[in-house]
């Protein structure tokens, strides 16, 4: 069941405060803006166990503010890694590191004290690098009540979804409200759900999009909610009577009633069964400001959007379900990020977009036990493509980008190669562009978007999943070598591991500033973005994120999808179907993902073999036999 307490902090006994009797006040006793982190936090003194009544600094939350502070620290995270791929002991390494801390701090202490100055044991501290916060954060508390009256609170909640599901008879027919709809996971659950004979009507609160001029920004037209859902309908190839079940309503989930008219809230008060939030910022390296927006005040608004659906007379509704991340477990250094207890991470969040999705999943717990509302949990880990085609519907973030940024970089250094001056060129792009941060022992939780959206869709008609957190992630992890190894082979080229921590702090800096002063501030951003994106999930101690409830709860396949073979066809997919990111048009990308998954269909009922097990030549081989890859035809 949901559990939002919080582990014992490493000194002090403070239990968790309640966010609902603690203020959140500034040293003035003003009460603090509404999207401030204390609402959801607190931070609490190690020496008195009380809570430090000042307005808490997001950037106070994320590893980077209590990270590489000095070279002796930068030093030791570095000797750390090292350790771990020779001796194969983590948690040897981990302890050694601790002792080597505690010995900092009497060496410091020792120097304080034979100087009679407490200032001077503080500079010796800041000098040797040694940690040792006199505060410490949690979360606060959903509610007063007991584990058992929560328990029995949930229970009485799944316990009404059962009967109002077994009301709409053996098949049942369910009307959803879906958010999000025109992102990467919302597509592929548009086109899993026109065929789902389950679904009556979905409908998908869209914004109007303007269309700007790149040059001027000038708008010079608006595209409204109905025609960008016939747009996207069209470019999913669902048409006919399958079409006939989405409905393309215009509204804002940073809005109250996520902007629906008055007119459509009244009918959808009458007929919806479920309301499904997948809207939010995938950005990593966004501003708190934008990510608070779009992943706190956006749940907020939909959660309270279902509640008054819940609540309305005569209505038909079974439950929200809100989609989350599994990284809200932030940095935990290898120990398991169990699927029901949520904890404030020792070792801090990676960036806004983690820290702002685990206050979304407080709000939602907050909801689920004060409010009442018939609310799942799903948490999904790092999305990439669909696992049998590597699909991506035109997205070009996350894992997609540097796979595209590599394969770019190959093509410009082959270009390069007619003569001496550009076999210079070509060495130092590589040497620059073919470098990704990356421990070789850490492990990135990738999952399949089409896992993601099964579990979604299998939630729909399981009301045992209301009031749980469910890791929609994979227990077959991919190590960073192995991603080197497969673009390696995939692609081409030589990618080179660099350690995270030299990299953000000595290579990054240094190459930035050349290329800043070679005169390509495009090239020094990329790389900036890249460190930025994959510097933290690529260095050693990644969690390890508990995996069960997908199979035990939602019912799903117990054998995950091979996350070696998704990423194999993600490289793929976007060697030819994107051109590595060139092709940006979603009308063509379409088309070609359309006649992609034709081709490798075929290449399979002919080789009996799936084509991610195929070798890089074999498959070529077969796919030209099939493609134009020039002008992406079919033969």
């Amino acid at each position: 069941m949901v559990s939002s307490r919080t582990a014992p902090p490493e000194r002090g006994t403070a239990e968790a405060p309640s966010r609902e009797i603690t203020p959140t006040l500034n040293p003035k006793g003003e009460m603090l803006w509404e999207s401030s982190p204390s609402r959801y936090i607190a931070k609490v003194s190690l020496a008195t166990g009380k809570e430090v009544l000042r307005p808490i600094d997001p950037d106070e939350l994320l590893v980077g503010a209590h990270r590489d502070k000095n070279p002796i620290d930068v030093t030791a995270q570095y000797l750390a890694s090292r350790l771990i791929q020779w001796t194969g002991n983590e948690n040897a390494v981990k302890d050694g590191l601790r002792k080597v801390n505690l010995l900092g701090i009497k060496l410091a202490e020792t120097l304080g004290s034979a100087m009679g100055s407490k200032a001077v044991e503080k500079r010796a501290r800041s000098l040797i690098g040694v940690t040792d916060r006199d505060v410490f954060f949690k979360f606060r508390e959903a509610s007063h009540l007991s584990e058992k009256e929560v328990k029995a609170r949930i229970e009485k909640l799944q316990r009404d979804a059962r009967l109002l599901l077994k009301a709409r008879g053996r098949s049942p027919r369910l009307h959803v409200l879906l958010t999000g709809a025109t992102g990467f996971l919302g597509k592929e659950l548009l086109a899993q759900a026109a065929n789902d004979r389950r679904i009556e009507r979905l409908v998908s609160v869209v914004r109007p999009e303007s269309v700007r001029d790149p040059k001027t920004k000038e708008v010079l037209r608006v595209v409204s909610p109905a025609q960008r859902g016939a747009l996207l309908l069209k470019r999913l190839h669902i048409t006919g009577a399958k079409a006939k079940k989405f409905v393309f309503l215009g509204g804002d989930i940073e809005k109250p009633d996520l902007g629906i008219a008055p007119r459509e809230m009244a009918r959808l008060k009458k007929t919806l069964t479920h309301v499904v939030h997948c809207a939010a910022s995938v950005s990593f390296d966004d501003t708190y400001e934008n990510s608070f927006r779009a992943n706190v005040q956006g749940a907020r608004n939909a959660l309270q959007f279902a509640l008054g659906i819940q609540g309305a007379k005569g209505t038909k509704f079974i439950q929200h379900i809100a989609i989350e991340t599994s990284y809200i477990h932030g940095r935990k250094k290898k120990t398991t990020a169990q699927e029901n207890a949520l904890v404030f991470p020792r070792n801090f969040y990676n960036n806004f977009y983690e820290l702002t999705k685990a206050m979304a999943s407080l709000e939602t717990d907050y909801t689920l036990v004060d409010k009442g509302l018939r609310v799942s949990q799903l948490l999904p880990s790092i999305v990439i493509g669909h696992s049998k085609t590597g699909n991506n519907r035109g997205d070009t973030k996350v894992v997609n980008a540097p796979i595209n940024a590599f394969g770019r970089s190959k093509e410009a250094m082959d270009a390069l190669q007619a003569d001496a001056v550009g076999r210079g060129k070509a060495w130092l792009i590589g040497a620059i562009a073919l470098s990704f941060p990356g421990d070789a022992s850490a492990e990135l939780n990738l999952v399949p978007v089409d896992r993601v959206v099964e579990g979604i869709l299998a939630a729909l008609t399981v009301p045992e999943s209301i009031g749980e957190r469910i890791h929609l992630a994979t227990d077959n992890r991919i190590r960073s070598d192995d991603i080197a190894r497969i673009t390696r082979e995939e692609i081409g080229i030589d990618v080179r591991l660099a350690d995270p921590t030299l990299f953000r702090n000595v290579t990054l800096p240094i190459v930035k500033a050349a290329l800043e002063r070679g005169g390509e501030p495009k090239l020094a951003n990329a790389l900036e973005k890249l460190g930025t994106i994959f510097g933290g999930y690529n260095e050693w101690g990644q969690p390890i994120h508990d995996v069960g409830n997908d199979v035990r709860i939602l019912g799903l396949p117990v054998r995950r999808p091979n996350t070696e073979h998704a990423f194999r066809m993600l490289c793929r997919h976007n060697k030819f179907v994107q051109d590595f990111g060139k092709v940006r048009d979603l009308d063509e990308i379409a088309r070609r993902e359309y006649l992609w998954e034709k081709a490798l269909g075929d290449i399979e009922h002919k080789t009996g073999r799936q084509v991610a097990s195929l070798p890089p030549d074999e498959f070529r081989r077969f796919l030209t036999q099939r493609i134009d890859l020039k002008s992406f035809t079919e033969r």
